[in-house]
């Protein structure tokens, strides 16, 4: 795909002139009368390189470089100003706005076209070793990654086993878990009610339960009791 150059004059002569002949190279190219519809066509096309006047309508050369220079992407686009404003003051303010050559007209089309393959073999080497780079530090970033450890599993939380109990506990437990009363309970295993009530403290000692309510909920979740 060929490279693609922005041509800004407001001069018409010279844009079809400059632009047969850089097609004629082999280079893509798009026009623009004044600077503010150069920044427009910067903003849609992103051209390798910016050949500018510096005396245009609305937004002159000097303005349109330093806007450039001020966005990260353009900030290394190859600029070339075609000027008739030659003395060295204008040629240092040139500079001093961002351009990388300043070509007073009349100008060679040889000479332009010699400047601009310079600029672009220039920069397409500094973007070939930045696109190197960035790719050797994605590579390492990758690899780091990968060599750290995964991070550790979340913890579960531990759950404590159910309680061990005595068979007599687990007779009283059933018996509970049933409805009846410390006296039934009694009458059912032939302990008195004050030795079923020790057993029933017991129970709820070990199951960490307030009441024969809970305790019984307890058990039925636990599988204590049939």
């Amino acid at each position: 795909m060929p490279l693609l150059i922005l041509i800004a004059d407001d001069d018409p002569g010279i844009r079809l002139a400059v632009k047969d002949y850089l097609e004629l190279s082999g280079y893509s190219v798009v026009t623009a009368k004044n600077g503010q519809e150069a920044l427009s066509l910067l903003e849609t096309y992103h051209p390798h390189l910016l050949v500018s006047d510096i005396k245009m309508p609305r937004t002159d050369g000097y303005e349109l470089v330093a806007q450039v220079r001020q966005r990260p992407e353009f900030r290394l686009l190859p600029v070339v100003f075609l000027t008739e404003k030659s003395t060295t003051h204008e040629r240092i303010r040139g500079y001093q706005a961002g351009c990388d050559v300043y070509l007073p007209k009349p100008f060679e089309m040889e000479e332009l076209g010699a400047v601009i393959r310079n600029l672009l073999e220039r920069s397409q080497i500094m973007e070939s070793e930045w696109r190197y780079k960035n790719r050797q530090l994605q590579e390492k970033q990758a690899e780091l990654k990968k060599s750290q450890p995964p991070p550790p599993l979340p913890e579960l939380p531990t759950l404590n086993p159910p309680p061990e109990l005595t068979a007599r506990e687990k007779q009283v437990l059933e018996l509970l878990a049933q409805g009846l009363s410390n006296v039934e309970i009694g009458q059912q295993l032939h302990l008195s009610p004050r030795t079923v009530e020790k057993y029933v403290s017991s129970l709820l000692r070990k199951t960490e339960t307030n009441n024969r309510a809970e305790l019984v909920r307890f058990a039925l979740e636990h599988h204590l009791v049939d």
